[in-house]
Parts: structure tokens; C-alpha cells; sequence
């Protein structure tokens, strides 16, 4: 059986004003060439379908187009939600895309074992199709409870579900009689796996991240909600597939790409479908007077660039967005973030003249503003802990 995996699509999302609509849209095209070429038998998309719990209409349309293009193909889709998908919109319309051979698992009361088919219309593997598990989904509330005793809880529940679901597995492929490979999803952060800017964090303080040891032994384990293609653990059947297109700009030279999985009893090979660039995306860093030739090496044989500039040295320069207009004229270019590269000296919220609100995020404010107490260091990561899991807590709700 041939499964490709992919994850982190966040369809709707609204990159520094710029829309992903049309790089989406050729992305679904270049996936259902690739499912049609490598003969592949499902799609598993891993998590964040959409950026929001509430993506436009354009979003939505486009998942729909996903989903009947696959279906034209004669290739199962299923939709795993993660932490930027809301449980609800994916439900409302789960029945109907039920008929078009797309499986929606969005919360842990969702039917979760499933059986894939294969080309032929026999069963090829077994799934258990996990989504994003909130601790509201697992656990109850306890007084008295710390933050550390919260999380411990929280993993433990995680590890009780995958190994109750991996249970049940074994006992549906004993009932088929077939020696079906085992397939397992997750939208989470691992132990040692490499984060992006674009990256929410979810799980807070030194336990942030599920230990990979804690995952029962399947033939593959389907990984989202890290944006970095990788293996986890250095085990070549626990990946994250990473976003198919870079959502953040640290992400821009990143090789992005879907995996290609190929099942039979007691196999399993994993390849990666590197996905073209749709939009060119960089960043560069460097002095103004070093910026023009940067760019005009980046933008040769493309038409069009997406820009980010990060410049050093530039404090005292009352006019930089003009001077960076300047040296960008004439090239393939829409500057969408300027960014001045401050020494440590200037690290402290009091001593940022001239830096703008829309060049930091709520943990850079935060991290500025915590810089001028004089804080003993536990404390200061207490406290940084404590307003990661509020950040944690809004967006979840949203």
C-alpha cells in the first residue's frame, strides 16, 4: 500500500498581507499529479488543515476542491485536525465528505481506527488516526494540581491513548486475519524536534514535548504540527512531513516536501516528493549598502520575491524604509518586513527607539519587558512559562 503524508497546510493563512491562495492552489494540483504518478493509494494530512478555527471562504473552497480532486483521482483523503482547526467546522461537514471516500477524525470521540484500502479495494493497512489532544479531551481538572503535575498528567493520558488505540489495532488486524501494517498519526511536539517561527507551541516549561520512546511500535507514525521536514529520534518511521510551503521566513531555504510511504507486512519505506517552490520567499541580513546585491543574486531567473530584510548597524537612520526602497528599485520585489539588527546592548524594551511593535512577537515583548527586573533566573523562567501557557490557552480557545 502507498500512502503520502503530509501535514501543516494551514489553508487561509494571511502571511504579512500577502494571501497563499494561489500557492495553495498549485499545490493541490501538484499533489494529485504526484498521487497519480506514484500510484499512491491515501492521502494522511496530519493537522492544520487551516491556519484558523474560522479560515475564509477561499479556504474552505479550496479544501473542497482538495477533497473532489482526490476523489477524481480514486484516492482516499484523511484530514486529521490540529491545533488551528476548529473540532466544529471540520465536523459540520464530515458526513458529507464521508461519501466522497474522505475520512475527518477531529476529536478524540471521533471514530479513530480505520481501515485503509488499497488499489484494489482490500484492506492495506490499519490506522489509527490520531488528532490534536487537548487536555480538556483527556483529563480532568484537579485542585491543587501544579503546572508540572498538569503536564506529567497530560503525557501520561497522551501515551495511555496511543498505546489503548495501538491495542485495538492489533486486535482488529487479528479479527481480519491479515497481516496488515499498523499506521499511526499524531499532531504534537516531540522530544529533539527542530521548530520554526511559524510554530505556535502548544505544551509549556521543561516538559514541553511527548518523548518519542512513549510511541507504541507501529509500522509508521504519521507526524504534524512541526513545520521542518525530519525524523524523530533518528527513526526512519517517525516523521514529521513538515509544511509544504514555507509559512515563516526562517523557513524559506528549507527543501519542502511530502513523504511517500509504501506499506507491506513487516515493510515499510519511506521516501521523500520534494514540492517546487510556488512563491519565492528569503531573507536577508547584512548593511544597506550590501543589500542590493544580496537581492539581485536571489532574484535571478525568478519573477517575483517576497522579502525579508534584516539590517545591521542602520539605529540612527531616521529614513531606513526609504533607503531600503532605494536599493530594491527595479527589482522583482515586495518588501513585506523590515527589521533593524540591534546589538545586546540595545536588548532592554527601554532602549528599542525605533523599533515598531509589528517587528516583535508577544513573547519578544514580553522577553524585553522581563529584561530590565532584576529577576533571579528560575524566576524569570517561571514567569516566561506562565505567559507561554496563557498564549497557549488564547489560541486554543480561538
Amino acid at each position: 500500500m502507498r500512502i503520502l503524508h503530509s501535514s501543516d497546510w494551514h489553508l487561509g493563512q494571511h502571511f504579512m498581507g500577502k494571501t497563499r491562495q494561489a500557492e495553495h492552489q498549485a499545490l493541490i494540483d501538484w499533489l494529485l499529479a504526484e498521487a497519480q504518478a506514484q500510484q499512491v493509494d491515501a492521502v494522511l494530512l496530519a493537522g492544520d488543515i487551516f491556519d484558523t478555527g474560522t479560515p475564509p471562504s477561499y479556504a474552505r473552497e479550496l479544501y473542497n476542491r482538495l477533497v473532489l480532486a482526490l476523489k477524481g483521482a480514486g484516492v482516499q483523503l484523511v484530514v486529521l485536525a490540529g491545533n488551528h482547526d476548529s473540532v466544529a467546522m471540520l465536523e459540520e461537514s464530515k458526513a458529507l465528505l464521508g461519501a466522497l471516500d474522505t475520512l475527518v477524525v477531529a476529536s478524540p470521540g471521533d471514530d479513530q481506527l480505520l481501515v485503509l484500502k488499497d488499489g484494489q479495494g482490500q484492506p492495506g493497512a490499519i490506522l489509527c488516526a490520531i488528532p490534536f489532544l487537548r487536555a480538556r479531551d483527556l483529563l480532568q481538572s484537579e485542585a491543587g494540581q501544579s503546572q508540572e503535575d498538569k503536564q506529567r498528567g497530560l503525557q501520561q493520558a497522551i501515551q495511555d491513548h496511543y498505546q489503548h488505540l495501538y491495542q485495538r489495532a492489533l486486535a482488529r488486524r487479528a479479527e481480519l486475519g491479515l497481516e496488515l501494517p499498523i499506521v499511526m498519526t499524531g499532531h504534537l511536539t516531540t522530544v529533539g524536534a527542530s521548530a520554526s517561527e511559524s510554530v505556535r507551541e502548544i505544551y509549556v516549561g521543561s516538559l514541553e514535548a511527548y518523548p518519542s520512546n512513549g510511541f507504541p511500535p507501529a509500522d509508521y507514525i504519521a507526524l504534524g504540527h512541526i513545520h521542518r521536514p525530519q525524523k524523530v529520534g533518528g527513526q526512519d518511521h517517525v516523521r514529521y512531513s513538515g509544511s509544504p510551503i514555507p509559512l515563516s521566513f526562517d523557513e524559506a531555504r528549507q527543501q519542502k516536501e511530502v513523504l511517500l510511504v509504501e506499506l507491506a507486512p513487516g515493510q515499510c519505506q519511506v521516501s521523500s516528493l520534494p514540492v517546487p517552490s510556488f512563491q519565492a520567499l528569503a531573507s536577508v541580513r547584512g548593511r544597506l549598502e550590501e543589500l542590493r546585491a544580496q537581492v539581485a543574486a536571489l532574484c535571478e531567473g525568478i519573477d517575483s520575491l517576497w522579502l525579508e530584510v534584516q539590517l545591521e548597524g542602520e539605529e540612527h537612520l531616521a529614513d531606513l524604509q526609504a533607503r531600503v526602497a532605494e536599493q530594491l528599485e527595479g527589482l522583482p520585489v515586495e518588501l513585506l518586513r523590515l527589521r533593524r539588527v540591534r546589538s545586546n546592548q540595545g536588548a532592554a524594551l527601554g532602549r528599542e527607539a525605533g523599533e515598531t511593535l509589528d517587528e516583535l512577537d508577544p513573547l519578544d515583548v514580553f522577553a524585553r519587558r522581563l529584561a530590565c527586573e532584576e529577576l533571579e533566573p528560575a524566576l524569570a523562567d517561571s514567569l516566561t512559562g506562565l505567559y507561554r501557557q496563557t498564549l497557549a490557552s488564547l489560541e486554543e480557545g480561538q
